[in-house]
Parts: C-alpha cells; sequence; structure tokens
C-alpha cells in the first residue's frame, strides 16, 4: 500500500508518522519551514500515549511520489477547489482520496440511491462544481477526525487528545478499501472504524463546530468561556437544535444531544478554535463546510434556522472585513494551487 499525505501540518503529520510507525508506505507532501524539518529530522509525536519518531520521505512535488492508492488530504476544504495541480500527479486509475476535514463535504448528496436531493450539489463546498471536478466523487471516501494535534516546531507533532478517524463510503457500503486503509490506521496505533453511515459522525461532529467556530471569531472567546457564558451558552444550544433539524431533514439521526456536545466543550477548555486562529493570523476562514453549507441545508429542507442564517451574515461580514484576499484570487475565489502545509491545528476536538 502506498499512501500519500497531501498536507502534511498537524493532522497530516501525524497520520503520516503512524501509517510509518505501522509499516505502510507512505509519502509526505509539505512545504518551507515545515518540509525541510520532515526532510532533516522526519516527524518528531509528542503524546501523552508514548513519544515516538518516523522518517517517512517527505517533499514539496508530488510529481516525485507519484500515482499512490490512497491520498490522506490534509488540507482545509476551501483549498479542494485549487488543490488540482498537486494531486493530479498521485491519482492513478483507482486511487482513493481521503478527505479530513471539516463540516460537511462536497459529495454528501451522492450514493443515496432514492434520496430526494440524490446528487444535489451543494455550492457552499463545491460552488459550480469546483470540488468535484478536481475530486471526483468515485475516488472520495469521508473522514470524520476525533483528535487534536498542533504543530509545537516545524517538526514536532504535539499530540493533545484522540485518536478516532471514522471513515466511510458516501454510498453506505463497507469495501475493500476502506477495511484495507483502517487496517494500515490501526497497524499505526490509530482507531480507524468504517462506518455504514458516516453522515450521522459527521452531524455529530458539526454541532460543536457550527457554533463554537463562528462564535469565537466574533467573539475571540475560547470554547469553555463560550459555553460557561448564560448568554452565549443559550445561543449555542439554539444554533445546535436548528443543526439537529437540518440534520434530521436530511435523512439522519445524530445520536448525541446538545447537553453532551455543551458539557464536552467545557472539558476542552480554554481552546481557540481553527476559525479564531486563522483569523488572527488573516487567513481565510472555514466558513462555507462549517456554517454556509448548514444554511444551505436548511433552506433546500425547508427547516427554520433563523439563529445559524444571522450568525452566518455576521461571520460572512466579518471574513469580509478582516482579511485581504490571498495572492492569485480573482473575485473572492481562489485561482492558485494552496500551500499544502495547513495551518497548525487542523481538526477542532470531539
Amino acid at each position: 500500500m502506498r499512501v500519500a499525505v497531501l498536507g502534511a501540518g498537524a493532522i497530516g503529520a501525524y497520520v503520516g508518522a503512524a501509517l510509518h510507525r505501522g509499516g505502510t508506505d507512505v509519502h509526505l507532501i509539505a512545504r518551507g519551514a515545515q518540509l525541510a524539518a520532515l526532510r532533516e529530522r522526519g516527524v518528531t509525536v509528542l503524546s501523552p500515549r508514548g513519544d515516538f519518531l518516523a522518517r517517512p520521505p517527505a517533499t514539496g512535488d508530488p510529481a516525485e511520489v507519484g500515482p499512490v492508492d490512497y491520498v490522506f488530504l490534509g488540507l482545509k476544504a476551501q483549498q479542494y477547489a485549487t488543490c488540482g495541480a498537486l494531486l493530479e500527479p498521485l491519482l492513478g486509475p483507482e486511487t482513493a482520496v481521503i478527505a479530513a476535514q471539516n463540516g460537511i463535504p462536497w459529495w454528501y448528496f451522492h450514493g443515496l440511491a432514492g434520496h430526494a436531493l440524490e446528487g444535489r450539489r451543494i455550492e457552499a463546498v463545491d460552488p459550480e462544481g469546483t470540488v468535484s471536478s478536481v475530486i471526483p466523487v468515485r475516488r472520495a471516501i469521508g473522514c470524520v477526525v476525533y483528535c487534536s494535534t498542533e504543530i509545537a516546531e516545524p517538526g514536532v507533532i504535539r499530540h493533545l487528545e484522540g485518536t478516532r478517524f471514522a471513515i466511510g463510503e458516501p454510498d453506505g457500503s463497507v469495501s475493500r478499501r476502506c477495511l484495507d486503509f483502517s487496517a494500515a490506521m490501526v497497524a499505526g496505533g490509530l482507531k480507524c472504524p468504517v462506518e455504514s453511515d458516516l453522515r450521522n459522525d459527521i452531524w455529530v461532529k458539526l454541532m460543536g463546530n457550527v457554533a463554537f467556530n463562528p462564535l469565537s471569531a466574533l467573539t475571540r472567546a475560547t470554547m469553555v468561556q463560550i459555553a460557561t457564558h448564560p448568554g452565549a451558552r443559550r445561543l449555542v444550544g439554539s444554533m445546535m437544535a436548528e443543526t439537529l433539524a437540518v440534520a434530521r431533514a436530511t435523512g439522519s439521526t445524530p445520536g448525541v444531544s446538545i447537553d453532551r456536545r455543551l458539557a464536552g466543550a467545557e472539558r476542552v477548555g480554554h481552546h481557540r478554535t481553527s476559525m479564531l486562529q486563522d483569523l488572527e493570523a488573516g487567513k481565510e476562514m472555514e466558513t462555507g463546510a462549517i456554517l454556509g453549507a448548514v444554511v444551505e441545508l436548511a433552506e433546500l429542507t425547508g427547516v427554520p434556522a433563523p439563529t445559524l442564517r444571522d450568525v452566518h451574515a455576521a461571520v460572512d461580514l466579518l471574513a469580509r472585513t478582516s482579511t485581504r484576499p490571498p495572492a492569485g484570487t480573482a473575485a473572492g475565489r481562489p485561482t492558485a494551487a494552496p500551500d499544502p502545509q495547513p495551518p497548525a491545528r487542523k481538526v477542532e476536538p470531539a
């Protein structure tokens, strides 16, 4: 099995190191100081489960790797549409792309035979089909990450909590390619269940992200500050309730209560969400996949979601007034290939 990690930042390098430790032929793709450190010293993982060092090959040029069996995509969702130049050299006829992203994926309504919205494109995450043209749905394996890591320094990954990477096919089948990748992850010391309905996992994770990410960006507060402020806690509860209603309207039944998600956020403590970190760094925030897509699904299904709409409007205005368009953009839409080294912290705690 050959695996390429496109976007070997905090989560990507951690997964790559684990796969290498388990015996997989894995190749890391990064840039800048991270790439230099990976080449010179490998990946050092600092973890409460035990520190370890892995030295998989690393490059900034995917053409040096060539076609692989799996691409683990560690980029942010808004970078998918412009990653074609980086992704294409890694693709063979049967290459699967494992998209470890926050929020609603571009493939969400594909593979749902008989569903009223089967095949429907979600513009918030696949504008004009730009993502599905780069990553055809037949290649997609979904991935919901219950793991938190950060780059302590280039080449050094601090694992904070969680080792679960749930994966699944858009059509709900338990495929051979999912089972094989799961076995490789387990051999590396990670949990990787193959779910027959990954959409439920998506909504469980999204219940927290849909509220805490935008509210943290708007208020500069940490997760525990939001969860313990009475007014903010009520606002989070309203956003979660509306999100659950949208999930049920699309046919999913996430098995988690609002109280449980709020309690989980309190336990995380003074964590600054990825959206807040991106805002403070002047980077594009993941508003489309995390919040915009849920608002779009509410409109498609006729679910009243006034709180989600209002917060989305506020955070969208924040994005427009606080960040400059990245180099190589036109009309706010990226046109250049993204840097394959994402921000230091990729995925929120569960």
